[in-house]
C-alpha cells in the first residue's frame, strides 16, 4: 500500500478482506465466497457513503452471482457523468480478476479493451494477484474501477469524447423550439 494516499489506504483499509478460495464453479464454496463478496460491497457502500463519496450501484444480475450490472458515476466540473457498468466473474475467480465494462464507452479511449472493457492490467492486475484471494469485487471497484474513472473522464469530458446528457438532450430541444417558432 505504499504509493497510495491516505484516503485511499483508509477506505482500502475499511474493505473487509475475504478469505475462501472458491469460484463460480466450486458450488457451496462458492455461495460461501458471495456472502463474503456482499459483505464487502456493503461495507464499501457504507464508507463511501458516510464520507459522502458515494458513486456506484451495482447487484448481481443473476442468482448465481456469476454476472454483474449496475451504474458507475464521476462528477467532473460539478457535472454527474453516469456509465452502465457490468461484468461477468472468470471462471478462475477469485485468482483472475473481472474485466470490468462500461459498455457506454467502447472506442473513447485506448485504455480501453474491445466491448468497453477498462484497461487494468499494468496497475491493478498485479496487485490483485499479490492479495488473492483476500480482494473482491468492492477492492476491484476500489482500487480498479475508481481511478480509472477519476484520470479518464476528465480527458473524455474535455476532450468532447463524452457529453453531460444536459448537452445532450439541448440540441433537441433547441431544434424543437426553433421547428415551432418556425412554425407559427
Amino acid at each position: 500500500m505504499e504509493g497510495w494516499d491516505k484516503g485511499t489506504k483508509s477506505v482500502v483499509g475499511e474493505i473487509p478482506l475475504l478469505s475462501t478460495r472458491a469460484g463460480p464453479r466450486d458450488g457451496d464454496a462458492w455461495r460461501q465466497r458471495l456472502k463474503e463478496e456482499y459483505r464487502a460491497l456493503i461495507a464499501y457502500t457504507s464508507v463511501n457513503k458516510s464520507k459522502d463519496n458515494d458513486w456506484f450501484r451495482i447487484s448481481a444480475a443473476n442468482p448465481e452471482g456469476t454476472r454483474w450490472e449496475g451504474t458507475c458515476w464521476y462528477v467532473h466540473n460539478l457535472r454527474r457523468y453516469e456509465f452502465p457498468l457490468q461484468f461477468d466473474i472468470p471462471i478462475a475467480y477469485p485468482q483472475v480478476a473481472p474485466e470490468i465494462e462500461l459498455p457506454t464507452l467502447d472506442g473513447k479511449t485506448h485504455k480501453m479493451y474491445r466491448g468497453g472493457k477498462i484497461c487494468l492490467t499494468v496497475h491493478f492486475k498485479p496487485l490483485w494477484a499479490k492479495n488473492c484471494p483476500r480482494f473482491g469485487l468492492a477492492h476491484a471497484l476500489c482500487l480498479g474501477l475508481a481511478p480509472w474513472l477519476a484520470a479518464e473522464v476528465p480527458i473524455l469530458v474535455d476532450s468532447g469524447m463524452v457529453k453531460h446528457k444536459d448537452d445532450e438532450a439541448a440540441p433537441a430541444d433547441g431544434a424543437a423550439a426553433s421547428v415551432s417558432a418556425t412554425a407559427s
